[in-house]
């Protein structure tokens, strides 16, 4: 990303740049200044591709056509696959005669670094990965957010806070708005106002739908499914989500009795280290062999709904009371 910044700064741009990963707020930011950068609000040397099937000779053909009134063309291609798939080979063979008036921009969320296009990519201009940032990443982003506009706040009410939006970057955004509105006049966030205003993400109701289902507290379980059902979740979604709540349970106690440290397991399964320190108690707290009777029931749940033994929603809640 810094060589993004640096050349969107100095104005001194590649020919071809690709933007790739599971970020979405980063890779629409980026994609955003690079245009404001290059053409500004010159729509006639701006042109935008999106979704697969792109042809690819209208593509080279616009890239072979000379600015209108202006210094620089841009083409955004997004989500094209195509460096997933074939058929990409005409782009790989023009990219090195490309017209240096032409700057090619890339989105994609899934990348094979295998490709020739890829490696064209890399080698000709620059190649961004744009990953779910870390905590420490998120909260520094967060609060610098908040210090612009004002706003103090504590890393133990930060974490609470990210505990609730989890590592999603626009949602992110849009609940530090949120906050940011509610606090005005005062300059300290407190675990409060975060506790009264910030919507707990679907993840998070299912954390605590796993926590009361294996605590046998039946009835905090059901209100807790009867929200989701209300926010049009769908049920065989709630039973998946449960379901690798288990397994990640089963995961964190196994790395924790290896001797690893929270950092350690967060990065080995790739979850957020306020995430693993959420999974620990819950860890401890059960046997292995209780963690997998509920993994087990939950695959019960699945096959039941795939035979046709039980809909959908009647699953979900045979397994939250353990009626198998």
């Amino acid at each position: 990303m810094k060589v993004l910044n640096q050349d969107i700064k100095t104005g001194q741009f590649k020919q071809v740049y690709l933007i790739y990963g599971d970020e979405a707020f980063l890779k629409k930011s980026y994609k955003n200044r690079l245009k404001e950068a290059v053409v500004g609000d010159d729509s006639m040397n701006f042109h935008r591709f999106d979704g697969k099937g792109i042809d690819l000779k209208e593509v080279i053909s616009l890239a072979d056509t000379m600015p209108f009134f202006g210094e620089r063309r841009m083409i955004l291609i997004e989500d094209s696959g195509l460096f997933k798939g074939g058929g990409a080979d005409p782009l790989v063979e023009y990219l090195p005669g490309m017209p240096d008036t032409s700057i090619l921009v890339f989105v994609e969320s899934e990348v094979d670094k295998r490709s020739r296009l890829y490696k064209k990519v890399k080698d000709l201009g620059y190649a961004a990965e744009m990953g779910r940032q870390d905590a420490r990443q998120l909260s520094s982003w967060a609060g610098g957010i908040l210090a612009k506009e004002g706003r103090k706040i504590t890393g133990r009410t930060m974490e609470l806070f990210l505990g609730k939006t989890g590592d999603d970057m626009e949602n992110i955004r849009m609940e530090l708005e949120k906050l940011i509105s509610y606090t005005m006049g005062r300059d300290v966030i407190t675990d409060q106002d975060v506790e009264e205003i910030c919507t707990a993400r679907v993840t998070n109701k299912i954390f605590d739908m796993v926590a009361a289902i294996v605590t046998r507290r039946t009835g905090a379980a059901m209100e807790l499914y009867e929200d989701l059902l209300t926010l049009k979740e769908p049920p065989m979604r709630i039973l998946f989500l449960i379901a690798r709540q288990f397994n990640q349970i089963l995961q964190v106690k196994e790395l924790t009795a290896q001797g690893m440290d929270r950092g350690t397991i967060a990065s080995k399964l790739k979850m957020q280290p306020f995430v693993v320190g959420k999974v620990m108690p819950q860890a401890r707290a059960f046997s292995r062999e209780q963690i997998l009777s509920y993994v087990d029931l939950c695959v019960d749940a699945e096959e039941a709904v795939k035979t046709g033994r039980l809909n959908e929603r009647l699953a979900v809640e045979l397994l939250i009371t353990r009626r198998y």
